[in-house]
């Protein structure tokens, strides 16, 4: 490593991609917006092609890196009962988690209140998609079609699947390991890829947030602002507060080192607001950096990015609040328990839902009584606020992850403390920490 790639870390590289592209977007709104060659060879050419190409990379890691690294990590347990007590811890602290996330919300919402004041009436439209049953939910978590599962991305039937596929390679003898030390191999070159990959992400940084804020408005942030406010502060707070006490306590580790190591997921998944494209690097992060195993990270971080809704439950529950404040409802204090048990609940009922964020509010404000229409009021800001909730969601993931590691002696705590950590190309082995 020499020493510009020392002074210019990922971190420093993506930001400064996100600064210039928030310039760019800008300053293409302000002095070039009539401009149609501009509009059309650089915003809806380079930039749309570039951050789309961005995006789609890390989609592309997605699936094979979710379904070979957890079989390795399945298939590497020595006792498969353990597979119980993992998904158990896991899932539990989700739901906890997700249950705080709603009753933090809902206090910020009713303490700043900041729909007070709007008095509307309901009279914009908002046509909400419907969402599953649990029942359903669980049906479908089991795929007829493992390969179908895997061309469309369904990531719970892939994780059911990956599992079930490695637990039969700890029994199957001789043949198992051989068909594991594959997996092994094949795991190093995806993590080659990544790595590759991870290059050019402040360019495709750059390329998304110029596309993005050459269309979004500030007229549409001002027109929300105590709201945005209210709602960005509750995440920060939940991220800085609530995950660093459970991290604290859980773990006995310096909360400080952990959101220091962090900070290269924390910016993918600020940039491409997508938990799921952000899998590659919270995998990376959590068995690199933080010294993880694999066995644990492949079966958490996964898992985590398709239930673990604490970005989204928070938005539930200040929207909640701002909507009935707006429209001039008062919500009991039965109401708020409900609305802090349909949003845990639906975390996991909405799991895989496109426009998973609005498919929940609309469940909350239906439970509540609350007109749905009231989601059309918050559309305009969902956009930004949408990246700093799915950064708060994958910081969740990864303090699960480590949690569940320490607990069952899978966490390298050399590792953890040591801050250069997986900075050298040679450190790149998922559960070789």
């Amino acid at each position: 490593m020499n020493a510009s790639e020392k002074k210019w870390s990922l971190t420093t590289r993506v930001l400064l991609g996100m600064g210039l592209g928030v310039l760019a977007g800008f300053v293409i709104r302000t002095l070039f917006a009539d401009v149609a060659a501009v509009q059309e060879y650089l915003v809806n050419g380079l930039f749309l092609v570039g951050g789309k190409i961005f995006i789609a990379s890390l989609n592309m890691l997605v699936v094979p890196l979710i379904f070979v690294s957890l079989v390795c990590g399945t298939s590497s347990l020595k006792d498969i009962s353990t597979l119980g007590r993992l998904g158990g811890k896991t899932l539990a602290l989700y739901l906890c988690t997700t249950a705080v996330a709603i009753s933090l919300a809902l206090l910020m919402g009713e303490l700043f209140r900041p729909g007070e004041g709007a008095d509307l009436v309901s009279s914009s439209t908002f046509a909400a998609r419907e969402a599953p049953s649990l029942a359903e939910v669980i049906i479908n978590m089991f795929p007829t079609n493992p390969i179908n599962a895997m061309a469309q991305g369904n990531t719970l039937q892939i994780i059911v699947f990956a599992v079930l596929f490695g637990i039969a390679i700890s029994l199957a003898g001789k043949p198992g390991e051989r068909i594991a030390a594959l997996f092994v191999d094949l795991n190093e070159v995806i993590m080659k890829l990544v790595a590759l990959l991870m290059n050019l992400a402040p360019y495709g940084v750059f390329c998304l947030m110029a596309q993005l804020f050459t269309s979004l408005g500030l007229d549409a942030i001002v027109n929300l602002i105590e709201y945005f406010l209210v709602l960005a502060g509750t995440l920060l707070l939940h991220a800085l507060v609530t995950y660093a006490s459970l991290f604290r306590v859980l773990t006995g580790l310096n909360p400080l080192v952990f959101f220091k190591k962090m900070e290269d997921a924390v910016m993918f998944a600020f940039s491409t607001a997508s938990s799921n494209a952000t899998i590659p690097v919270t995998l990376e992060t959590t068995t690199r950096r933080m010294g993880v195993e694999n066995r644990v990270a492949s079966f958490t971080v996964p898992l985590g990015a398709t239930i673990n809704m604490d970005g989204t439950a928070i938005m539930q529950g200040v929207a909640t609040a701002f909507i009935a404040q707006a429209f001039n409802i008062d919500l009991s204090f039965s109401d708020y328990l409900m609305v802090i048990l349909t949003a845990t609940l639906a975390s996991i009922g909405t799991a895989g839902v496109p426009g998973v964020g609005m498919v929940m509010l609309a469940m909350v404000l239906n439970q509540v009584g609350l007109p749905v229409e009231g989601i059309a009021l918050i559309i305009g800001v969902d956009r930004l606020l949408d990246m700093i909730r799915t950064a708060v969601n994958i910081t969740g993931d990864a303090v699960v992850t480590c949690v569940v590691g320490k607990s069952e002696g899978a966490m390298n705590l050399s590792r953890f403390h040591d801050p250069h950590a997986g900075e050298k190309e040679e450190d790149v082995h998922f559960g070789k920490a």
